[in-house]
């Protein structure tokens, strides 16, 4: 490979990683919101893959019944991470989309 080869594909990588990092920076600034139990219970996540909220309907709150609660809470989390994990990875496909790097694509997906 020659020098100038080498060069371009370092300016290039360089590029890629402060795209990256602007891609990661606006994510934090995304929502997802996932629910459960028809809208019983609604969480709301961030490209950093925070939950922001969860909203619980004051019907669903059982107290003969937690463990029904506890399901509903953890199957709206878990998706609410899952779509927050699926729009970053989208995000970032936009910039590794172009080019055939094996294995990068993993790390977002």
């Amino acid at each position: 490979m020659s020098k100038k080869m080498l060069g371009d594909l370092m300016k290039q990588a360089q590029k890629m990683q402060q795209e990256m990092g602007r891609i990661q920076e606006e994510s934090k600034k995304k929502t997802v919101e996932a629910s459960s139990g028809g809208g019983m219970v609604v969480v709301t996540a961030n490209g950093a893959l925070e939950i922001l909220s969860i909203k619980i309907e004051r019907d669903v709150v059982n107290p003969d019944d937690i463990e029904m609660l506890q399901d509903l809470i953890t199957a709206a989390v878990n998706e609410a991470l899952r779509r927050a994990q699926q729009m970053v990875s989208e995000d970032m496909g936009q910039i590794t989309g172009g080019m055939n790097l094996p294995g990068l694509g993993n790390l977002f997906g």
